[in-house]
This record gives structure tokens, sequence and C-alpha cells, in this order.
């Protein structure tokens, strides 16, 4: 029988922040990650205009400023750089637009800290009309079932969600998947996905509430096609390197694995 506090204690977890115009909802968003089960908050702002930067200053943060904007995957890769240059065992990374709720942060390490887990995802569709509930518009819970069912078939997993911002990682993962080769885009979420199954790393999706509101970052229709455009062309580029008919240096097994 393993002791909760003991497993704990002996992991460094860090919560990595990608901010961008968020100085509306980033004080909630903080002063709901339990302190307990968080040794440390990177936040990384994305060049916005307003004062976020500010902001995370006197809530005691010491952000780390992008100086021209690089977009929602390039911000990660700096978040996630940052957490592993920190020490981090666990990293899981934490929207500051307060969409997703931090008091579940328990939830979502604690099956990579008993080692039954190399990643957990955040999915809002676990729960049966949960989506619906939260405010999630009708067009992007289609787009979310249909892209998500496209995927499963592709990659050969059982994911209820692709497209889930709340995610935990081990920092193997991290230091495994060549993650800074990705797009610097929206897309690079899918990317990761289709990195962690050509690894063999093992996830697990835990739900979580849906919360769509006036100051939480949306994907408007037309981002979103472009979006779901770019899911399938990384879909189209997996495929084409694992038939070995076009090799590819972010899904080809050899430079993936290599990588590490």
């Amino acid at each position: 029988m393993w002791n909760l506090k003991s497993v704990r204690d002996q992991h460094k977890i860090i919560a990595v922040l990608p901010a961008f115009e968020a100085e509306k909802t980033l004080e909630k968003t903080v002063n709901d990650i339990p302190n307990d089960w968080v040794d440390e908050i990177v936040l990384v702002d994305d060049a916005s205009s307003d004062n976020t930067v500010a902001k995370a200053k006197t809530l005691g943060l010491h952000p780390t400023v992008h100086e021209k904007n690089l977009g929602y995957g390039g911000n990660q890769k700096t978040c996630y750089a940052e957490a592993l240059k920190r020490g981090a065992d666990v990293i899981i990374m934490i929207h500051p637009d307060h969409q997703y709720d931090p008091v579940l942060v328990p939830e979502m390490v604690l099956p990579i800290l008993r080692g039954e887990s190399d990643v957990v995802f955040g999915s809002r569709m676990l729960w049966r009309g949960g989506a619906k509930k939260g405010g999630m518009p009708w067009w992007k819970r289609i787009a979310n079932v249909f892209l998500t069912a496209i995927e499963n078939l592709v990659l050969g997993l059982r994911l209820s969600e692709y497209h889930s911002g709340f995610r935990a990682y081990s920092r193997k993962v991290l230091e495994t998947v060549p993650f800074k080769k990705n797009s610097n885009d929206f897309v690079f979420d899918t990317e990761m996905i289709i990195q962690l199954k050509i690894c063999g790393f093992r996830i697990r999706e835990v739900p979580i509430p849906t919360r769509y509101f006036k100051d939480a970052h949306t994907v408007g229709f037309f981002a979103g096609v472009k979006y779901g455009l770019g899911i399938l062309r990384a879909l189209a580029e997996y495929l084409l390197a694992r038939l070995r008919l076009r090799p590819s240096q972010k899904f080809s097994k050899n430079s993936v694995l290599s990588a590490t």
C-alpha cells in the first residue's frame, strides 16, 4: 500500500500557463490552483497587448515574455522547456482564461504519480451532455465528435476527446517526444498525441466540466475550420510516414524515437 503524501512529496509538480490576453481571468485561475499539489507556476506570455504580465507580477509570478506572438503551440514549447529546466517531474498545462478548472489538478496528476499513466487528458466529452450544458457551441460539439472519430480511427486509440487543453505529462514524455518540431498553431496538441501514440505512452482521460463564458478564449468558426484542416493534414502526414511513402521529421517512428 503506497502512501499518497510520500509519493506526492517525492515529485516536483509544475503548472504551466500559456497566457495570451489573460488579464481578466488570470487571478481567478491562479487562486484556484491547489498550492499543496503544485510546487511552482510557470507563466509564459505570448506578447499580450493587455496587462497580463503586470497582473502576473502582482500575483507573485515571474513571467517569461515573448517579444512577438508565437501562437498557442509556440507558447507551449516555451512552457515545457522552462518546466523541464526547472526540474519538473510532472507538468500540467492550465489555461489562464479559467476555461478549465484548476481545482481538478489532483485528479489530473495522480495517475502519473501512481505510475498508472504517462499522460492524462481532461475530457469534456466523458460526461454525457456535459459539453452542451457547459455552453460549447453546437458546431464545436459536432466538429469535436467528428474529428475525434477520425483521429481514433487513424491512430487506433479510444479517446473521447482530442481537443482539450487541460493536460498533464510526465517528465519522461516531454523529454522523449520531439515537441519542438511541432506546429506553433493549435494543431500542436494533436501532433503531440500522434507522437505519444508512436512512442507507446499510456494515456488516461478524466472527466472535466465544460466552461464557455465571455472572457474565455475560444476559436471562432473560420479559425476552427482552419484548425480542423490542420488536424487532417497532420493525420495524413502520419499515415504517409507510417506507410513509408513520405518521411516525416515529426511522425516517422525512427525520427521520433531517435530524438530521445
